[in-house]
């Protein structure tokens, strides 16, 4: 069998976990050959790629990043990769695809199995919001660099008296702000699922000075919003992949802080340092097995489909119901969280 691997869409550590796991159990126990699509779906139009041996990933498996490069592949383009679906596997000699992404990777996976293109796709993304896997590689890692700088600001912000707004990833679903602020302790969390109202962060923070705690860190997601008529906010403009881009909650709700407050307020925007550096075990060994598995299922000609945590269970769910919606934070998450401020 000939398997061809691309990474695409937004970074994500463990990228290099699924890419070595993968031509390990390919070339180890069946002999297959690998190639690997450089710069993600424009690899593949583009015909770039390279041979995958053992030696091609020796040493990659605690590395950041991706081997292979990645990109996002603007719509008239994946549109053309579908009508040329078939042509293209012919081409490569490819068997199978196995692109590893996010809900856009994947939505433009299941495109190219529905065009006749055998996939067998594997999620990634820090912000653990794709449906039908409990967890996804990159999420873990995240989590815990957005801690370790919530613990570490805590001590400046104490020091001098001040309020922390520390923005994270996260557009639509606040998995990222959500665990890491209870992890550290933060004293608010605002995310995507609920709209807030700077008037109870602003009570929240007078309350802690009036009992001799002279600092708060308020952890907020790069999606979240104010609650309308709360605040000035504007959305921003669509990008050309779809995407909203935001102008900077965390920039805007530190300013209205500090603004009703009159107590110095500073934002700290964490972004692509949550998404670069080492994986964390937990990611190494998930990517892993979502690499593992993903080779078995194309031995069984299971295609059209993607590799899913389930417990502790690793399963194969349709590519279809993976794209369908989002996963957020449900409202008893959101509950839990509130009960420990």
């Amino acid at each position: 069998m000939r398997i061809g691997v691309l990474t695409a869409g937004g970074d994500c550590p463990g990228l290099n976990a699924v890419i070595r796991s993968v031509v390990h159990r390919a070339v180890t126990n069946y002999g297959d050959e690998v190639i690997g699509f450089e710069d993600g779906y424009a690899g593949l139009l583009e015909g770039h790629y390279r041979g995958l041996d053992l030696d091609a990933v020796s040493g990659i498996l605690a590395r950041g990043g991706t081997i292979l490069g990645s990109s996002r592949l603007q719509r008239d383009r994946l549109r053309e990769a579908c009508e040329n679906a078939q042509d293209m596997a012919r081409e490569f000699g490819i068997d199978v695809l196995i692109p590893i992404g996010g809900e856009g990777t994947l939505t433009a996976a299941r495109m190219l199995s529905d065009a006749g293109l055998p996939v067998v796709g594997v999620p990634k993304t820090i912000d653990n919001d794709i449906s039908s896997t409990d967890r996804t590689f990159g999420f873990d890692t995240a989590v815990g660099v957005a801690t370790e700088a919530m613990d570490r600001l805590k001590t400046t912000a104490e020091s001098h008296q001040r309020v922390m707004v520390v923005e994270v990833m996260g557009r639509h679903a606040g998995w990222i702000a959500l665990e890491s602020g209870m992890a550290a302790g933060a004293h608010g969390i605002c995310l995507p699922e609920r709209a807030f109202d700077p008037a109870d962060l602003v009570k929240m923070v007078e309350e802690r000075f009036a009992r001799g705690k002279k600092f708060a860190v308020v952890c907020v997601a790069e999606g979240a919003h104010p609650a309308e008529g709360t605040m000035d906010y504007g959305h921003g403009a669509i990008d050309q992949f779809g995407h909203e881009r935001f102008q900077g909650i965390g920039t805007a709700l530190a300013y209205e802080l500090e603004r009703r407050l009159g107590k110095e307020a500073k934002p700290v925007i964490l972004g692509h340092i949550q998404r670069g550096g080492t994986p964390t075990a937990y990611d190494r060994v998930l990517a892993t097995r979502f690499g593992w598995h993903a080779v078995e299922a194309a031995h069984r000609s299971d295609f059209g489909r993607m590799t899913a945590l389930r417990g502790t269970d690793v399963v194969m769910v349709p590519l279809a119901e993976a794209t369908t919606e989002l996963k957020t934070v449900p409202k008893d998450r959101m509950d839990e969280a509130e009960s420990v401020f």
